[in-house]
């Protein structure tokens, strides 16, 4: 995919490049301890639990809720479509475990907290963005199937 206009690069510095460019192989990698197991995001060389320096990233498995959003309205940049969602989505891994980032592919009078959702990537040049868009939940998904 092309760079959407109007939207910044991300600044990915050393700790977070496998972040911005994990999508690339279709994962969401989070840095973990890999003394104490605390994720860590945003990421950081040293975990802020136990102050151990085995910190790697890690893949998770993308899938998580709404924990809070808002619909943003107002054209801030020209070139950017309103509305548009953000979002600060809740991974399964872990309760506390949470990133911000933008939903796609969802009406936003959709958007709900504990709205289901799951990763999917854009590319813009040689970032992949983790959005996310809803993923149905079983009970859900079998509801709409009767």
């Amino acid at each position: 995919m092309s760079r959407v206009p109007g939207l910044p690069l991300p600044d990915a510095q050393f700790e977070s490049l496998a972040f911005w460019t994990g999508g690339e192989r279709g994962e969401l990698l989070i840095h973990r301890c890999g003394e104490c197991g605390l994720w860590l995001h945003p990421p950081k060389p040293v975990c802020r639990r136990c102050m151990s320096r085995t910190v790697a990233p890690q893949p998770v498995s993308g899938e998580g809720t709404v924990y809070s959003y808002t619909v943003n309205r107002q054209q801030w940049m020209p070139d950017v479509e309103v509305p548009y969602v953000l979002a600060v989505v809740e991974l399964a891994e872990d309760p506390g475990l949470r990133l911000t980032t933008r939903l796609t592919g969802v009406d936003p009078s959709d958007v709900r907290i504990g709205l289901p959702v799951r990763v999917v990537f854009e590319q813009v040049e040689e970032f992949w963005i983790p959005l996310f868009t809803t993923n149905p939940t079983t009970s859900e998904t079998e509801e709409g199937s009767r």
